[in-house]
């Protein structure tokens, strides 16, 4: 064996030694205090990314600048597009004619993706973004999102913070298996590299403990939990009719206009119950759940000849890849006559006004949000409860009770059964939960971003406003290891 083949695992091992210790150097704590500058970066459609989209409005209240870096394809927040002080700096998408859903054909092509995103991600932050004192990473994706993240931060001499929204292995493993090695690559390549970052953000006390227990992780770790934008709020019943006038042109536009109209009077006079959820459309919500619910409560409709249960509207609201798969079953089930008594309408709204307004019309709220890690939260639970909607969800999950409170605010089911049966209790003539859990609701509602952001956020950014971060210090929760 020569000298250079003896010493080369040595150097090597010499070389990643530095490597890390450079990769741990802690960024000077020195800031520019004219204006303080925070690159949010989010590798996916910026208007579909609404926590992300709030973080830049707390900054802008505190009289930061906000460079927002991501893809651009839906509309921004209003507030967002009308200020100069964010700038929008938008990342060239992967081409559409190579993308696919296929397992087999993803694998062949992920590298190729990754590849992409790494050259563009890279060009826009070490080339035409301008230095930041921070940057604020979304993740889900962190493939590359943090190792480009990371290296620029070094570079630049930039704090990184990490904003867990979940764990990108777990999202990955819905499409590959648990024990694919790509998961396991995946669930290492953030353990490891989630270490380097300043602090970390996530949205659920679950999600910090399993940071702290098994990605061991030593910086510190902020629970930041979703809460309601200013707007979502409680409709009056001129606010409520005006909207729901609107319907006709936002959701029944291949209804028949009459029936459109007939189908607005109902829900006006509460002959009707509305339903919404939201969806991004995706392999962790599972819709068979709420259309053999509905196929089972339209049967007990039709048994009792709505004597004792109202007709549902339900308005699905979103997009995303598995939409036309839920539109498709959903005309199985009228064409087959067993969704008597029932609608089903799907939705997008480019407007957060609209979307907001629907929730404060609604009766009821659902999510069928099953979370891959067990630990994240849907973000539209807090929505709905900002809009004074109770909400029944999927919750056989660790993070779920952080969220809703059984009986208070929203009710849980495990099984398609068991929802169907929370409907009927529910929407009886002769019931009262439903009032029970819009107060409870309507209670969560009062907790708003604004307070929680300034808690939280506001003091780890340095914006030092000392109304709203008095009783801050005192609500905050660090996780100091």
């Amino acid at each position: 064996m020569s000298a250079s083949t003896t010493w080369l695992p040595w150097i090597l091992k010499f070389l990643i030694g530095l490597l890390m210790a450079w990769l741990s150097r802690r960024p000077s704590e020195e800031h520019d205090d004219e204006q303080r500058r925070v690159q949010i970066v989010v590798l996916g459609d910026i208007g579909r990314s609404p926590r992300m989209q709030y973080h830049a409005l707390s900054i802008l209240k505190h009289g930061g600048h906000v460079d927002f870096i991501g893809y651009q394809d839906s509309l921004l927040h209003p507030s967002i597009s009308a200020t100069n002080d964010v700038e929008i700096l938008p990342l060239p998408p992967f081409p559409s004619t190579i993308k696919t859903n296929r397992p087999g054909l993803f694998l062949m092509l992920a590298p190729l993706k990754v590849i992409f995103q790494v050259w563009t991600l890279w060009s826009m932050l070490q080339f035409k973004g301008r230095r930041a004192d921070w940057m604020l990473v979304q993740t889900p994706p962190s493939i590359p999102t943090l190792a480009v993240a990371l290296l620029v931060c070094r570079l630049r001499n930039t704090r990184l913070v990490i904003d867990w929204h979940n764990f990108g292995y777990s999202i990955l493993a819905l499409k590959l298996g648990q024990g694919h090695l790509l998961v396991h690559v995946s669930r290492l390549y953030e353990q490891l590299l989630s270490r380097f970052a300043h602090t970390h953000l996530c949205v659920a006390d679950a999600m910090a403990r399993v940071l702290k227990e098994e990605y061991h992780i030593t910086a510190p770790i902020l629970t930041l939990h979703d809460r309601p934008a200013s707007t979502f709020q409680i409709l009056d019943d001129a606010q409520r009719t005006a909207f729901l006038d609107k319907l006709p042109e936002l959701v029944f536009a291949d209804m028949d206009a009459n029936e459109a109209t007939e189908m607005v009077n109902a829900v006006k006079l509460g002959n009707t119950k509305l339903l919404v959820s939201s969806t991004s459309w995706t392999a962790d919500e599972d819709f068979s759940l709420l259309l053999e619910a509905l196929v089972g409560y339209a049967g007990r409709v039709q048994s009792t000849l709505g004597a004792t249960l109202p007709e549902l509207l339900v308005i699905v609201t979103g997009k995303g890849p598995q939409k036309r798969i839920f539109e498709d079953e959903v005309a199985q089930l009228h064409e087959a006559g067993n969704m008597r008594h029932i609608t089903i309408k799907t939705a997008y709204f480019d407007s957060i006004d609209d979307y907001a307004k629907l929730l404060g019309c609604a009766d009821l709220g659902i999510s069928l949000h099953t979370s891959s890690s067990g630990v994240d939260l849907p973000m539209k639970v807090v929505d709905m409860f900002g809009a004074g909607l109770p909400v029944v969800g999927w919750g056989d999950f660790e993070a779920w009770p952080e969220l809703v409170k059984e009986g208070f605010n929203g009710m849980t089911f495990n099984s398609a059964a068991q929802l169907g049966k929370i409907l009927e209790n529910l929407f009886r003539h002769d019931s009262k939960l439903l009032v029970k859990l819009r107060r409870g609701a309507l209670e969560e509602g009062k907790r708003r971003w604004d307070h929680e952001w300034d808690s939280v956020a506001g003091d780890l950014f340095g914006f030092q406003d000392q109304k709203t971060m008095m009783d801050g210090k005192e609500r905050r929760r660090w996780r100091q290891q």
